[in-house]
C-alpha cells in the first residue's frame, strides 16, 4: 500500500489509524483553536496520529438560510494560524477552483467533496496543486467505482491519494455504511479513511437542515477500525446542540477519548499480524 508522509507520521502501510477530527465548520478562530489544542493534546496522549479538520465555507448546506463559515479567504488565515501555533496538520475542502491554489498554499490536505468527487477536471486541478488530496466517496459511488478517481489523480503525477468513505444514499433522508467497501477501496493500493460521523448524517432530515444518528458513531467507527481502515473522521464539538452545522452526527469532544482508547486496541489487534507496523 502507498504510504502517505503528513507532517511527522505516515498513513497507510498497516500503520496505527490516524484520527481526522474538528468542528464540522468554523464558527470562531478561538473556539476552532481551543478545539484543535484539546485534540493535540489527546492524541499526544493516546500516540495517534491526528489532523485538525474544519470547513471554512459549506457550500451545499440544505437550505440557503443555513450558516456557512467564515469564508474562504478569513477560513485559510484561521486554518493557517491553526497550523503554524499548534504544529499540527490541518485538511479541510474545497468546493470551486478560484480556492485551489491558495486552499494547496495552507492545507496539508485538501479534500474533495463527495458531491465533487466526479468533476474530472476539479479532481485533477487539486491532485496537480494539493501536497495530498483526500477524495470523498459520492453517496452515489460503488466502492469499486473510486478506482477511477484514484486514476484521474494519479495521472496528475501526484499520488498522495487517500480515500474516505461516508456511506452511501438510497434517498428517503438516510446513509448507510457498508463495511465490505473499505477492504474492496483499500485493495486498490491508497489509505482508505471511514468518515463515522457523515455516514450517520440524514441529509435534509429535518426539513430545513440534516439531522444525523450520534448515538450509533461508535459502532460504527469500532466496525471499521476491525475491517483494517487506515484512518477515522469524526466531526466533534463541546456543545453539539449549540453546534452551527451538522450538530445532531457530531460527537461531544468530552465523548471522544473513551472512544478512541477502544479504537486503539482494536487497531493494535487487527494490524498485529504479518506487518508489523503499528506505530
Amino acid at each position: 500500500m502507498k504510504k502517505i508522509k503528513i507532517g511527522d507520521f505516515v498513513v497507510g502501510d498497516n500503520r496505527k489509524f490516524v484520527l481526522i477530527a474538528g468542528p464540522c465548520v468554523l464558527e470562531n478562530e478561538k473556539a476552532a483553536m481551543d478545539v484543535a489544542l484539546y485534540l493535540k493534546k489527546l492524541t499526544a496522549k493516546l500516540k495517534i496520529p491526528f489532523i485538525f479538520k474544519a470547513s471554512y465555507d459549506k457550500a451545499n448546506r440544505t437550505s440557503i438560510n443555513s450558516y456557512r463559515g467564515p469564508g474562504y479567504e478569513k477560513g485559510l488565515e484561521m486554518l493557517q494560524n491553526i497550523r503554524e501555533k499548534l504544529n499540527i496538520p490541518v485538511l479541510s475542502d474545497v468546493h470551486r477552483f478560484e480556492e485551489i491554489d491558495k486552499a494547496a498554499n495552507v492545507l496539508d490536505v485538501v479534500q474533495v467533496p463527495a458531491f465533487l468527487c466526479r468533476q474530472t477536471d476539479f479532481v485533477t486541478e487539486i491532485a496537480k496543486k494539493a501536497r495530498v488530496i483526500n477524495v470523498k466517496k459520492g453517496q452515489f459511488l460503488a466502492p469499486w467505482d473510486v478506482a477511477n478517481i484514484i486514476e484521474k489523480a494519479k495521472k496528475t503525477g501526484n499520488e498522495n491519494i487517500m480515500m474516505t468513505e461516508r456511506g452511501a444514499s438510497f434517498g428517503y433522508n438516510n446513509l448507510v455504511f457498508d463495511v465490505r467497501s473499505l477492504p474492496i477501496m483499500r485493495e486498490m493500493g491508497y489509505p482508505v479513511i471511514f468518515d463515522a460521523t457523515h455516514s450517520v448524517q440524514l441529509p435534509g432530515g429535518q426539513g430545513t437542515c440534516s439531522g444525523g444518528q450520534r448515538d450509533m458513531v461508535k459502532y460504527l467507527a469500532r466496525a471499521a477500525v476491525a475491517a483494517g481502515v487506515d484512518g477515522v473522521f469524526f466531526e466533534v464539538h463541546r456543545n453539539p446542540e449549540k453546534a452551527l452545522c451538522d450538530g445532531a452526527n457530531s460527537l461531544y469532544l468530552s465523548s471522544l477519548e473513551k472512544l478512541l482508547v477502544t479504537l486503539t486496541k482494536i487497531d493494535a489487534l487487527v494490524k498485529a499480524g504479518p506487518n508489523k507496523n503499528v506505530k
